[in-house]
């Protein structure tokens, strides 16, 4: 089962994100202490660390999770892309909103072709359904999407 291996935020848009252990995420809202805490959709950015690697690869030089911008990173596997699939995160459910679609921006900040190695290995952007806390290691699971009725 994956984990949470890395947790970063940033107080603001054009600050640095910082490591942390442990985040606290309100249902609604988002991290706690966070650039996009209070936004309407965009709560958490979650990303794969398995992707990394493969980006890693393609670009030719590492891309560290700090520097994609993503809120969360977890251990292994895919990160769900289609909106409305649904994320358990030790007690908190995430639920995809859309693609996080890697900006120009890493150009400058990992090295040239790294917007291009990210395409399509970016994560996702969720909102936050149940609030609670997310510590390194945590469990992630995938939960079934609810039937539409």
């Amino acid at each position: 089962m994956p984990t949470v291996s890395a947790l970063h935020v940033a107080k603001a848009t054009r600050l640095p994100m910082r490591a942390v252990e442990s985040v606290e995420i309100e249902a609604g809202k988002g991290i706690v202490g966070d650039r996009y805490h209070g936004t309407k959709h965009r709560h958490v950015t979650v990303q794969s660390q398995d992707d990394l690697d493969t980006a890693s690869g393609i670009h030719g030089a590492e891309v560290r999770a700090e520097l994609t911008r993503r809120n969360m990173t977890i251990s292994d596997g895919p990160v769900p892309r289609e909106p409305g699939a649904r994320i358990r995160i030790g007690e908190v459910l995430l639920e995809v909103v859309r693609v996080a679609a890697p900006c120009k921006l890493l150009d400058d900040t990992i090295g040239r072709g790294a917007q291009e190695a990210l395409r399509r290995r970016g994560g996702s952007v969720c909102r936050v359904l149940e609030g609670g806390a997310v510590s390194l290691g945590d469990p992630v699971e995938l939960v079934a999407r609810p039937a539409s009725g």
